[in-house]
């Protein structure tokens, strides 16, 4: 956990705690039907959370989920998540290929406008 702060231009930041992948037992994203930053980790204690925004929630979820898949390889329990949102070969999920997807949505949604206003002979 880091703690920041800004001095003057400058950015500060502090290790304030460390925790190992191995020891997290559980993350709970409180409730998934909701849109709301707060999370508990499940080390041998529960640390309540909040992160930047719900979206980072969800982003820090798949990081964590990413690192235990490729390094450890154990059971690891994420809770009260949306799947559509954790999986990445989800359209929803939130990497790179955003605007990409946002573009061609866009692209379809005016080529249905243009033909909606085209007068029929």
């Amino acid at each position: 956990m880091v703690k920041h702060w800004r001095m003057d231009r400058e950015e500060k930041y502090e290790i304030v705690e460390k925790w190992f992948l191995k020891d997290l037992e559980m993350i709970d994203g409180k409730e998934a039907d909701t849109d709301n930053p707060y999370f508990d980790m499940h080390f041998h204690k529960i640390y309540n959370l909040e992160a930047y925004s719900c979206a980072s929630k969800y982003t820090f979820a798949r990081t964590l989920n990413k690192l235990n898949a490729m390094y450890l390889k154990k059971d690891f329990k994420i809770v009260n998540f949306d799947d559509t949102y954790l999986n990445d070969d989800s359209i929803w999920s939130s990497s790179s290929r955003d605007c990409l997807v946002l573009m061609r949505v866009c692209f379809y949604a005016s080529n249905l406008l243009c033909l909606s206003l085209c007068p029929l002979s």
